[in-house]
């Protein structure tokens, strides 16, 4: 097996305890929650094949459901996060051969461009497990302010997973 799928699977697995044990425990102000788990979603390298990425995420969000009791909220919304990830990218970098097999990280794409990048996707996430989970357009306002702060909180948590994971590259 390849170095970076057991990191991966290591990644992975240790944010799906800390969003299991951790971040589905914790809601700040009663409108923001971490979503960790996602990092890992987010940073899979753009080569990986469409089918790959779909099972990394099915498999992700499955585990968090089992964990929180939501079932098929989490795994929805990585299907639907794991679909708009290289359209999300690529809505901030040209798309080339230097861009083709790139790992989205704060030092592979700069502050600017990953910032953005993160943010959209954790918002994408929120938005989308919020509407699920709600189910119901006349909670607008809960599910929009909900959606706002989780993204926010989730941005800067996952900021700082890829301060650290820069880190130990180097």
């Amino acid at each position: 097996m390849d170095k970076s799928v057991i990191s991966n699977i290591l990644i992975l697995t240790c944010l799906i305890l800390v969003q299991a044990l951790v971040c589905n425990n914790i809601m700040l102000f009663n409108v923001a929650m971490a979503f960790v788990f996602i990092y890992v979603i987010i940073r899979l390298p753009m080569d990986l094949s469409v089918n790959w990425l779909l099972t990394w995420a099915f498999l992700s969000g499955l585990a968090v459901d089992a964990f929180a009791d939501t079932p098929g909220v989490n795994s929805l919304a990585c299907i639907l996060l794991a679909m708009l990830k290289r359209p999300m990218l690529y809505a901030y970098i040209p798309r080339d051969d230097r861009t083709k097999n790139i790992v989205p990280s704060l030092s592979s794409l700069g502050f600017a461009v990953y910032g953005k990048y993160l943010f959209s996707m954790a918002t994408v996430y929120c938005l989308l497990a919020f509407t699920i989970e709600y189910f119901n357009f006349a909670d607008v306002k809960e599910i929009v302010i909900m959606s706002g702060a989780s993204a926010l909180l989730t941005f800067l948590i996952l900021l700082g997973i890829d301060s650290l994971m820069a880190r130990k590259d180097h």
